[in-house]
């Protein structure tokens, strides 16, 4: 038979039995949109993060005080930033360092035990450039704001203290003093410890709180082509007299590392999609056998009118295949639908790769095949007679 022949005997065997095609070819449908999902959604996270990380950018690396020998919490000296900034690749530098003692309340009928987990840091005019930090509403420090009881407010620190927008007319309490919310951050992905802070200018840490002045936190940016150089060089530049006592990070490598993290989880998903379709195809495969069994007289009728084992066998194969192929269609565009409206609820671009719907309508073809292989053998080695002859 021609090619155009096979595909409409297959074809009209499926037409008899619309339902059960159907409901077979959706087993395989689930399988493959679960899938494609996967691949596609994770691959979406995976463009969004390399979209952030372009425009945040991976040369910001962090200086924190570490460990000393003897396993007490080290401090890097008042110079580290200014050190810091005479590296000659060190395009930016600013630092926070933390106000010991100070607690935050929205107002004083606050119980003294409801903290929220909120720190204060004091912080330099240069913090939002240097870690790409952007303001949701008001304004950032200044030469003059950061002498006076003025702060702004972390993105989570915002939304606990229930402050919704920075106004002279918004105060709080910082270690019992009245400050005037004057901004609030938008999430910081490459410093998320200033989502939980209430940031104070150097000065009026100093003044009010007895701040000593040593930075906690000190980030630098760097050339790209100088990153590691850079990075080698940070602990000895900041703390010269104890460089073991400091510690050195780079934010851009965290988001990665979660990323790899998230790989984990879709492999779990990826081995049910992988379940979801061998469950389909068993379904195919149970279909067709039913379906010999139901088309003996047809068959009988075939072989006796002159079709070969072979034009059969040929038949029954090509009705399997164009089974899963209706599922895996489908189920590739289920897949990609899912992954769409997901990436678009997460603002993402959607992303689904041409190696996984080509992948998915190859596993469907495999699939049919190995699902309909027996069964058109078996109704190839039916005898005319013997088919003719069943009930």
């Amino acid at each position: 038979m021609a090619p155009r022949d096979v595909v409409r005997v297959g074809a009209a065997g499926l037409r008899t039995r619309p339902a059960r095609a159907l409901l077979s070819a959706l087993g395989i449908a689930i399988g493959i949109a679960a899938m494609v999902a996967v691949v596609g959604i994770s691959s979406s996270s995976r463009e969004q993060l390399a979209r952030q990380l372009a425009a945040l950018g991976t040369n910001l690396l962090t200086v924190s005080p570490g460990q000393t020998i003897e396993g007490e919490n080290a401090k890097l000296p008042a110079e580290a930033e200014a050190m810091i900034g005479r590296i000659g690749p060190v395009t930016a530098v600013s630092a926070t360092g933390r106000v010991g003692g100070a607690t935050v309340y929205r107002s004083d009928r606050i119980p003294k035990v409801e903290t929220n987990g909120l720190t204060v840091l004091a912080a330099r005019t240069s913090l939002p450039p240097t870690v790409g930090a952007t303001l949701r509403g008001g304004a950032w420090l200044n030469g003059i704001t950061g002498r006076y009881p003025a702060a702004v407010l972390g993105s989570a620190a915002a939304e606990r203290l229930g402050v919704g927008r920075a106004s002279p007319q918004v105060v709080i309490l910082v270690g019992g003093e009245r400050f005037t919310v004057i901004g609030v951050l938008d999430p910081v992905a490459l410093a998320p410890e200033l989502d939980t802070a209430v940031l104070i200018g150097w000065e009026i840490a100093t003044d009010a709180f007895r701040f000593d002045g040593r930075p906690t936190t000190v980030y630098a940016r760097s050339r790209d082509s100088q990153v590691e150089a850079v990075r080698a060089v940070l602990a000895a530049t900041a703390n010269p007299r104890a460089p073991g006592d400091v510690s050195v990070s780079r934010p851009s490598d965290a988001l990665a590392a979660r990323q790899a993290a998230d790989a984990t989880l879709n492999g779990l998903l990826l081995g049910l999609g992988a379940v979801a379709l061998l469950v389909g195809g068993v379904g195919v495969a149970n279909t067709m056998v039913i379906s010999v069994l139901e088309r003996r007289a047809e068959i009988g009728l075939r072989r006796s009118l002159g079709a070969t084992r072979g034009q059969i066998r040929v038949q029954f194969l090509a009705e399997s295949l164009l089974l899963s192929a209706l599922g895996g269609v489908g189920g590739v565009l289920l897949g990609i639908a899912v992954t769409s409206g997901y990436a678009a609820y997460q603002s993402w671009p959607a992303v689904v790769p041409a190696w996984a719907t080509a992948g998915a309508l190859a596993a469907t073809v495999l699939i049919g095949g190995v699902a309909g292989l027996y069964p058109a053998i078996r109704a190839a080695r039916l005898s005319p007679t013997e088919a003719l002859a069943a009930p």
